[in-house]
């Protein structure tokens, strides 16, 4: 009887193929988010644009990434999650090689926003784990995924500063795009065809509601430094963003298949979750933005003066640490559940900059500083997939990830917003206490995001799933699952 319901699970060796192909897919999505940041500084002269024009190559990424992350998450879960994978990871092949024969700043800010579109793999992929992974190896499955995110963003760094110091920075693309299209082909021939697509109307009211809202709020908070937080476009476009965002709420909670299912979304464990990832977002970003800086800003200014690629490296042994944390996660989360998870995590955010605000810092302290809010982060993250999975039904699995994700993006956002501020108002001897004041905001969003995770009603994984909502091949691994524990 065992072995007849084991041998309809997909084999172990198959699904290790498949969280590696997953992984390399996260990676290289994360790897084009942050190719950019080391050489951001220098683009109105790469561009030959102003700094004003040029700052649309990192908006249009963002803007694009927090529209197509959970639409392409619902998408997912209607058509059929592999499907819909397979189509992001072929616009962020397209996005790249658009960048690489980019010849001006317009055609950079379509091949962006193409690549921003592609990010909605990243949440897309670790939905397809709960379709595929036996439940007891879930959640270190979702730990390594979500792992491999924080690689690519660190790797990112030192090869952007290698290759704009040595090459044509647009040899970044070409990297970029080889990444994508092996990604692509590895999704076409390991990642097999599973869950159960629910099919339906797309909510085309919905995704135009949903977009205009958060390019409103989006513009308003990414742009305020640049227009001013108190000047009429960004209130304008504060007010219009949170207008569409409300009757979004009010036309969802009214239609037959919502793009986004508000009251799943209402649910205790959904929200606070999502309130938690937006903390964990901002402390996350903080010390993304401040410790570059930091590194780069002249001794005489209260800097380090170091060059572009060896403070680049500095910051690789976050990434690494969250690869090394992904093991660990998988097995507190196992022991004790993803709540304990996603408060340790927090808590470990909490002590690390804690160190930073109030010990001086020197080249070597950062990196070790960094490693470990690596490692809070690789806990946390591991944590906030399994949560929201734990605590909503299979049918809205893609699209309740993709939502959680744009909370995270959000908290990102804030954070580069009110960081950017900060540091841009310091100057002389104002640069050292500029950035303590930037640890110090970690800290209490690192310190929320733990007091937010405490509040998280527990929720175990597929048991915690309505049973009517369970597909078949969740259903077998479930009950794999129960005759092995017996």
């Amino acid at each position: 009887m065992v072995e007849s319901v084991v041998d309809t699970v997909y084999s172990r060796t198959r699904q290790n193929l498949v969280v590696a192909v997953l992984a390399f897919a996260g990676m290289g999505a994360s790897f084009m988010q942050t190719i950019l940041i080391p050489i951001q500084g220098r683009l109105p002269e790469l561009l030959d644009a102003p700094a004003a024009d040029t700052a649309w190559v990192i908006t249009a990424t963002l803007l694009a990434s927090a529209i197509a992350v959970p639409i392409a998450g619902k998408l997912g879960d209607m058509f059929g999650k592999r499907r819909i994978a397979l189509v992001l990871l072929a616009i962020l092949t397209v996005g790249s090689i658009v960048c690489a024969l980019s010849p001006d700043l317009i055609w950079m800010i379509v091949g962006r926003a193409l690549q921003g579109m592609g990010m909605g793999v990243i949440p897309l992929g670790i939905a397809l784990l709960r379709d595929v992974v036996d439940a007891s190896r879930l959640g270190t499955s979702i730990a390594l995924v979500s792992a491999t995110l924080g690689v690519g963003g660190a790797l990112g760094l030192p090869i952007s500063a290698l290759v704009t110091d040595r090459f044509d920075w647009h040899v970044l693309f070409v990297f970029a795009a080889v990444i994508a299209s092996i990604s692509l082909i590895l999704v076409v021939v390991a990642v097999p065809v599973a869950g159960t697509p629910v099919g339906g109307r797309v909510d085309l009211i919905g995704a135009f509601g949903l977009s205009v809202g958060l390019v409103g709020l989006l513009l308003a908070v990414s742009q305020g430094n640049t227009w001013g937080w108190l000047s009429t476009p960004t209130l304008l476009s504060a007010g219009i963003g949170l207008l569409a965002l409300m009757l979004l709420v009010w036309y969802e909670l009214s239609t037959a298949n919502p793009l986004i299912d508000v009251r799943v979304s209402l649910r205790p464990a959904v929200l606070t979750t999502n309130i938690s990832s937006v903390a964990m977002g901002f402390a996350l970003f903080s010390s993304s933005i401040a410790f570059p800086q930091l590194l780069q800003v002249p001794e005489s200014a209260g800097g380090l003066g170091m060059e572009l690629l060896p403070a680049s490296l500095l910051l690789v042994p976050s990434g690494l640490a969250m690869l090394a944390m992904s093991p660990i996660a998988g097995r507190i989360q196992r022991i004790a559940g993803p709540k304990p998870l996603l408060v340790a995590g927090a808590l470990v955010l909490v002590v690390a900059y804690a160190v930073s605000a109030f010990v001086p810092l020197h080249a070597w302290t950062i990196a070790v500083i960094n490693a470990v809010i690596g490692a809070g982060v690789g806990l946390g993250y591991a944590a906030m997939p399994a949560l929201i999975m734990g605590a909503v039904p299979v049918s809205e699995t893609g699209a309740a990830n993709g939502l959680n994700t744009l909370m995270r993006s959000f908290g990102t956002t804030v954070a580069a917003a009110v960081v950017g501020a900060i540091l841009a108002g310091a100057s002389g001897s104002d640069v050292a206490g500029s950035f303590q004041v930037v640890f110090i905001l970690g800290l209490v969003a690192a310190a929320v995001s733990a007091g937010v995770a405490l509040l998280i009603p527990r929720a175990r994984l597929v048991r915690g799933t309505p049973a009517g909502d369970v597909p078949a091949d969740t259903a077998v691994r479930a009950a794999v699952e129960t005759v092995s524990a017996r």
